[in-house]
């Protein structure tokens, strides 16, 4: 009888922690790339000699896919794809990592997804955990895949779990106890084509949750007070509001963050202690709070964790103070809306890097902030001429181009006096200069500290 296989299609990061995962299991592999190009030596060298590992790559063939009975898909991977229609007519089951690691793993699991804050909340959420459990994960799109980790937990395990839109396309029975959508706005149109179809991947995150469930929701966002609101969620909502008073869920009065049971408050804590930047991070903290509450951690745990947090690399994060001017890299923010957070947290006159890859993503909104806050725009990558464009239409003239991230941080170095800020936070993916926004960020970071 001939063995049945796993296919992993994508070797990156997430792929290859899918296939170890499936190897300790006891299973054999067939690693799949679409890259012609694709080295098999350097894909390889991830396994040992007895690994049962097949590696493929250019374009696949049915009878190469004959001996498979699952298919685990990189989340790069779109689903209108001819190599998922290929599957789809093979009637291969199609996971994601994601799908795969949950299958696999033990104890209690909250998710966060949203278009902007979810790095920041997953590990303010599992700072949070760590300070009440013994045993807690933080996994997912914010560094370690959920597969790497998810055969090492036990049923007194707690894991903290970033998810995106490309994730949760194809999840199937992934249920968290504890969910939070932070936001939803405008992002990766390229690939899900309409909002309807990327907001109905933003919700599927609670879609396998049961009335013992919760789903942490920002009231502020009309998508989600809408979803929340609706009768076909099951799980109860938690809703977290910057703007107004809530009879129940956590708000924020003035400097403080407000847990409020049936109108009853409790002060979190003061946004003034936190060692975060910006309404946003505020946002963020009582969404973290909010979930980790529902996951049974004592308040005054969950308070004193918020005080100790530092901002996450690449969101916000402060890099350097030169010559009276103090400079962050938010690298991660890669979409408009995430870029007017960074913009806003920004105390003073600010030099602003920006663009890269088109996620056909629109600026006007973000670009209406520059008048009277950014003093020079420096912009790099395939985006540069679109950016460009549209501050023309709102008369934002102080514009200059550069070719790469060095020539970028010593002109903004230039043009910053004495109580300036300079701001990386590019409003775009880093795709065709860069490998993924971490590189970016190092590489900025590398650029500042050579000044």
């Amino acid at each position: 009888m001939i063995e049945k296989k796993t296919l992993i299609a994508g070797t990156g990061k997430s792929g290859i922690a899918a296939a170890h995962m499936v190897l300790k299991m006891g299973g054999g592999i067939i690693l799949y790339n679409t890259d012609p190009d694709c080295s098999e030596e350097a894909v390889l060298k991830n396994f040992g000699e007895n690994d049962d590992v097949e590696f493929i790559c250019g374009k696949l063939l049915p009878s190469q896919i004959r001996d498979v009975y699952l298919a685990v898909i990189s989340p790069g991977i779109p689903l209108t794809s001819e190599f998922v229609k290929l599957l789809d007519k093979n009637k291969i089951p199609v996971w994601g990592e994601l799908e795969l690691a949950y299958h696999a793993m033990k104890g209690k699991l909250c998710a966060v997804t949203g278009t902007n804050g979810k790095t920041t909340t997953t590990a303010l959420l599992g700072e949070i955990l760590k300070k009440y459990f013994k045993d807690v994960h933080v996994v997912g799109n914010i560094g370690e895949p959920f597969s790497k980790e998810a055969l090492d937990t036990s049923e007194e395990s707690v894991t903290a779990c970033e998810v995106s839109s490309f994730m949760l396309e194809t999840i199937m029975d992934f249920h968290p106890q504890v969910s939070a959508i932070l936001n939803i706005t405008p992002d990766h149109l390229d690939r899900h084509g309409t909002m309807a179809n990327y907001i109905r991947c933003k919700e599927a995150i609670a879609l396998n949750q049961t009335e013992k469930d919760f789903c942490v929701l920002n009231y502020e966002d009309s998508v989600l007070r809408e979803f929340g609101e609706s009768k076909k969620l099951k799980p109860s909502v938690i809703f977290f509001s910057s703007k107004r008073e809530l009879f129940n869920g956590m708000w924020l009065d003035g400097n403080y963050i407000v847990w409020s049971v049936e109108g009853k408050k409790l002060t979190v804590a003061d946004v003034r202690e936190l060692n975060i930047l910006g309404k946003h991070n505020y946002e963020n903290a009582m969404a973290a709070a909010a979930m980790a509450l529902k996951m049974g951690v004592p308040l005054d745990t969950v308070t004193a964790a918020l005080k100790e947090f530092k901002a996450v690399e690449h969101r916000i994060e402060f890099v350097r103070e030169r010559c009276g001017v103090k400079y962050y890299n938010d690298s991660k923010g890669t979409n408009p809306d995430a870029a007017i957070q960074a913009l806003n947290a920004m105390p003073g006159p600010t030099i602003l890097i920006a663009g890269g890859y088109d996620k056909h993503s629109e600026y006007d909104d973000w670009v209406k902030l520059f008048k009277g806050k950014v003093k020079h725009l420096i912009l790099i990558g395939q985006t540069r001429d679109k950016i460009a464009d549209c501050c023309k239409k709102y008369k934002f003239t102080e514009v200059m181009y550069a070719e790469d991230m060095d020539e970028a941080v010593k002109a903004a170095a230039s043009y910053a006096d004495e109580g300036d800020y300079v701001l990386l936070s590019p409003a775009c993916a880093s795709w065709g200069m860069f490998k993924d926004f971490e590189e970016r960020g190092r590489i900025f970071k590398a650029c500042v500290e050579a000044l």
